[in-house]
């Protein structure tokens, strides 16, 4: 069983940084492939980065791709997105997922374990 719980939303203007961070429970937090997600109001989930087990490989949704930076600390059981240059389109809750083996990793439904999601809301 793996706990996932996220910190570090808010608000920020269009333009500016923000960084959250989604920190796990358990010892296995090293096998685990972790991901973000984002739900906006009347849209569906949308995947927005993961990264491997040893954080070697990363994966971007397209809308993101040069703006958001994904990261791992497993000493720490601690995935970061850390998100720049942010758009009034960005806001959304912001969920972190866990899986072992994910088919596809930006298959909502490969991913076990879920996070209760964190507001970002980007103004303009």
């Amino acid at each position: 069983q793996v706990q996932l719980v996220e910190s570090g939303g808010g608000l920020v203007q269009a333009g500016g940084s923000l960084r959250v961070s989604c920190a796990a429970s358990g010892r296995t937090f090293s096998s685990y492939v972790m991901a973000w997600f984002r739900q906006a109001p009347g849209k569906e989930r949308e995947f927005v980065a993961a990264i491997s087990q040893t954080g070697a490989t990363l994966y971007y949704g397209d809308s993101v791709k040069g703006r958001f930076t994904n990261s791992r600390d497993n000493t720490k059981n601690t995935v970061y997105l850390q998100m720049n240059s942010l758009k009034p389109e960005d806001t959304a809750v912001y969920y972190c997922a866990a899986a072992r083996r994910p088919i596809s990793v930006n298959y909502e439904s490969d991913y076990t374990y879920w996070g209760q999601g964190t507001q970002v809301t980007v103004s303009s």
